[in-house]
């Protein structure tokens, strides 16, 4: 199997990066996973709402040109499906049966993704309903989906 994190932007706080890398050690014994960051657009502090559509939509064609046609791609949105640790592993348990093998994860920048980014996507998925700060969301996505592989395998891991 092979997992692709996509975010925008790049990783500088260097707590949040030995985390990563320490759920990525563990998760290589799973699957080959590659972490992806696409610049961020650079733009002033307030921003016009075309702004900020013109600003997600430059960032969302760098996210899609590290997409494939053959990845099956989940967008990180507020207003997606909540699942708890147990109905993700059997989501991804059972989209692997129907012969997926390539998983794509996209953590949108400060904006948030664009509409082209949301469409190519095959489903939406949130961590509820709060905001969290996208490098943050890395974090937290890398230990979900190495939960995900302890739940399927039977392995224990902590609740």
């Amino acid at each position: 199997m092979k997992i692709k994190i996509i975010t925008v932007g790049k990783l500088k706080e260097k707590y949040l990066k030995q985390g990563i890398d320490e759920y990525s050690k563990r998760l290589s014994r799973y699957c080959k996973l590659e972490m992806i960051e696409v610049p961020d657009e650079k733009a002033p502090e307030t921003l016009s709402p075309v702004e900020m559509e013109q600003v997600k939509v430059k960032e969302g064609q760098r996210i899609l040109s590290k997409v494939s046609d053959q990845d099956y791609v989940f967008a990180l949105a507020i207003e997606g499906k909540q699942l708890s640790s147990e109905e993700f592993a059997n989501e991804l348990d059972k989209l692997t049966t129907r012969g997926k093998s390539q998983f794509v994860f996209i953590i949108g920048g400060s904006l948030g993704l664009s509409t082209e980014v949301m469409q190519r996507s095959d489903e939406k998925l949130s961590f509820g309903r709060l905001t969290y700060p996208h490098q943050l969301m890395k974090l937290v996505l890398t230990e979900q989906i190495y939960r995900t592989f302890r739940i399927n395998n039977g392995e224990p891991y902590h609740k």
